[in-house]
């Protein structure tokens, strides 16, 4: 009994994130097509006007698009995009930008 107890509290003492729910990279390149307008087809915007997706962390990428979501963050074109988008097609996005490699910068 007391070992089933260590292991309740071991369990509820744990990060949330190690029960965080994530995206599906290969899912989100299939619902990536609307974005490659502006952050082109690999996440590496082709102007300076929008940011690279590429590499990014995908919690930043949630965050980022759920504040899109929510009005928190002010951008009408992406207050538009996001607008019908789940919580699991945001995972399925943020997983699929965070997949890519970002640029480097070359010395």
């Amino acid at each position: 009994m007391k070992l089933r107890l260590a292991a309740c509290a071991l369990l509820l003492a744990a990060s949330p994130l190690a029960f965080a729910a994530s995206g599906d990279a290969s899912v989100g390149k299939k619902k990536s097509t609307p974005c490659q307008a502006c952050h082109g087809n690999e996440g590496v915007s082709p102007s300076p006007d929008f940011p690279n997706l590429a590499g990014q962390y995908p919690d930043y990428l949630e965050t980022a698009l759920k504040h899109y979501k929510a009005g928190k963050r002010k951008n009408p074109i992406m207050a538009e995009q996001v607008k019908n988008l789940s919580d699991k097609d945001i995972m399925d996005l943020a997983a699929y930008y965070a997949s890519l490699r970002a640029l480097t910068v070359k010395y």
